[in-house]
């Protein structure tokens, strides 16, 4: 399933480049990469460190599809 996210978005409000971001959360920069291009869903504790250091909740940095309750 492809979360939506905005994690590109988030991050250029704070003026940081993939690079810096990755090492701000000790991750590489092509998790970064992987993650706002869709080919990743983070675990449950980078999506926490990623709301925390943007200072948002969850929700607002990824969104789930809704569930077509016809199909």
């Amino acid at each position: 399933m492809v979360i939506e996210n905005s994690v590109r978005e988030c991050r250029k409000e704070l003026n940081l480049t993939q690079e810096n971001l990755a090492k701000l959360l000790g991750i590489s920069r092509q998790t970064i990469y992987a993650i706002e291009n869709k080919k990743y869903n983070p675990s449950l504790e980078l999506t926490l460190k990623l709301a925390r250091l943007f200072n948002k909740p969850v929700e607002d940095i990824f969104i789930l599809p809704t569930i077509d309750s016809a199909t």
